[in-house]
This record gives structure tokens, sequence and C-alpha cells, in this order.
């Protein structure tokens, strides 16, 4: 069995394919073929050492990942040999408030992640993929997919349909969460340096963009185009660069939700801007295994295809992470496991 490991701060180049023995089950672990694994910025962070969490030896990375299961071991109940599944970012979040426990542990992270032709994962940490989604479609949704369900649907302050949603950029959340946005009957405000990428973003149905390079106080313009409003909930990613115009931006009594930090953390955020406006700041860590249970339903029935921009091969990994980090993407990077 195949798979690649990276000692996080190795940069990509780093990343090296090896051969492991396959190990016998343990109770309640079931064996999974996988198929395809969608990337994250998050991977990115993890091979440059600048994720959350670091560990000292060689992981297997990337967190989002599908296949079909191959063997289980005794006691497994919820999964059978052929279904068709995908891992959970956390595997011991199940459902309800996150905390540490159910966060001690993270895919690709700080344990072993998908980026393999066979995985070995405890039965709760897989939910079944909805027949309408395939392999590569799946892979997406366990960290992008999640993150924007949370930060939209679970983190926000009672969205309804009619509101309006802000998307910085265009990766994968972004992306993601514009279609989920577009389906559930919210209007979408997106950002993005290329007039290119604003035009996809069209015409998967956003209302509204903006070019940040030729609208840089682009907040202003999130204003006007709401009738001086704002976005009642907003997914920031940009960080310190972004974060200020993200909160003026906001309506009175929404969301911004902070999940990435694109240009850094940091950057001081007055608190009488939220004070005056009854507005939030939510951190967003993607999602409980219920969360996703819940946006692979929602996409099945809504007919949601995530945007994929680029497949790669199992061998291509390398070339799949470079073109991750060179931003050229629009939606989701995969990477076929088998072919």
């Amino acid at each position: 069995m195949r798979a690649y490991q990276i000692l996080p701060g190795d940069n990509i180049d780093g990343l090296q394919c090896v051969d492991f023995p396959q190990r016998e089950l343990a109770p309640f672990e079931v064996r999974v073929r996988v198929h395809a694994v969608s990337l994250n910025y998050r991977d990115l962070m993890v091979a440059s050492g600048n994720y959350l969490v670091n560990v000292d030896n060689p992981i297997i990375p990337c967190s989002d990942g599908a296949g079909e299961v191959l063997a289980t071991g005794h006691g497994v109940t919820r999964l059978q040999v052929g279904d068709r599944v995908a891992g959970s970012f956390f595997p011991h979040w199940f459902d309800g408030r996150s905390s540490a426990a159910k966060i001690r542990h993270a895919l690709g992270g700080d344990i072993d992640g998908m980026l393999a032709e066979e995985v070995v994962l405890h039965e709760e940490a897989l939910v079944k993929i909805p027949p309408q989604l395939n392999y590569v479609e799946a892979a997406t949704m366990p960290c992008a997919g999640v993150t924007a369900w949370n930060a939209i649907f679970e983190s926000s302050n009672d969205i309804r349909p009619g509101d309006t949603v802000l998307l910085l950029g265009t990766g994968g959340v972004s992306v993601l969460g514009l279609q989920l946005a577009k389906a559930a009957g919210l209007r979408t405000i997106i950002t993005s340096s290329s007039d290119e990428k604003l035009q996809r973003a069209r015409e998967l149905g956003a209302h509204h963009t903006i070019n940040y390079r030729i609208t840089p106080e682009w907040q202003e313009e999130v204003l006007r185009l709401t009738h001086g409003i704002g976005a009642h909930v907003v997914l920031e990613v940009g960080g310190q660069g972004t974060v200020n115009r993200s909160v003026a931006s906001c309506a009175m009594g929404g969301s911004v939700a902070i999940i990435g930090g694109v240009s850094g953390f940091g950057g001081e955020v007055n608190p009488a801007a939220l004070l005056a406006g009854a507005k939030r700041m939510v951190g967003i860590f993607v999602g409980s295994r219920a969360m996703l249970e819940e946006v692979m339903r929602f996409a099945a029935v809504a007919d949601l295809k995530p945007v994929v921009d680029r497949v790669f091969t199992f061998d291509q990994a390398k070339e799949a992470y470079r073109y991750m980090e060179s931003g050229s993407h629009f939606g989701k990077v995969v990477i076929a496991v088998t072919a």
C-alpha cells in the first residue's frame, strides 16, 4: 500500500511516497480504499510547518478523502463492505458543541490523514456518501464543505432566505459557500482580484462581484450593493489584511466568520465596531461529523455539484500541492488516488 508522508516544515519538496505494509484491523476499525483526496490551504500550512499543531514525526497528510469500505473489524455496525464513505476532519467530534476532547486530533494535522491508497479509521470517523455525489465531489466536503456550512448555517445569527452572504476570494471554502448560499436562497457577494474568476462566480449564480484590486475599499461597495445594510454573514479568510473591512461590511446583528488568515493573523479590531452594530465575530474550526452528514445531504437534495478546478493523479501529488500554492485555482484541487 502506497501513501505519501511529510514532516511538517519540510515544505512541498518533503512530500515522499512510501510503501506501507497492510496491518490487521482492530475492533471497530474500517479499512477504506481511497479514491479521491482534495487539498485545502491548511495542507500547505502543514507542509510549511505553520499549522496550529506540529508533530515531530512524518505524517500522512490531507484531511479530505473519499473511498469505499474494503473490510471491517470486529464489532463494526455502522458500515459494511462496499459502502462509499468520506472521513470526518475531527475523528472524535461527532456532534454538538466542540470541546478540547472532541478536537484533540485532526486527520492530516497531528495524526495520519487521507493521502494514501488505503486508510484505516474507526467506524465513528466515517460517514456514508449520498449516491448523488461521486468520489471526487465527496472528497471536497470534509473540510471546505463543512467549514462553509458551519459558517453560514450553524454559527451565524438566524440566517434567513433573502439575507446576504459575503465571500472573500474564490478558493475552496468561498466557492462552496457561494454554491450552498445560492441553493439556500441567500443573496451572495464575492470578491477576487481576477475578473476571469469573478465571471465564473457570476456563472455559478453570484448576485454581485467585486474586484478588490480595482475597488480596494470594497467594504463601501458591499454597503452600496446592500443599500447600506451590509452582509448578514461574512466568510473571512484573509486575516489581518481584510478583517476590519469584513467587520465594516457586516450588517447589524450579523456575523463575521473567522475561517483563515491568508495574509497572516493579527490586526486590531476595535470592539466598538462590534458593539455599536451588535455584530459577532466567531471562529470556525471546521465542524463535526454531523455537519458533514448535513452538508452532503443538502448537496444531494439540491443537486449541488462542488466546483473542482483540476484533478491530478496520485503520482502528481507534488504538482497538485504546487498548483494549490500558486493560487490559480477556482474551487477545489483534487488528487485522484485510483484511476
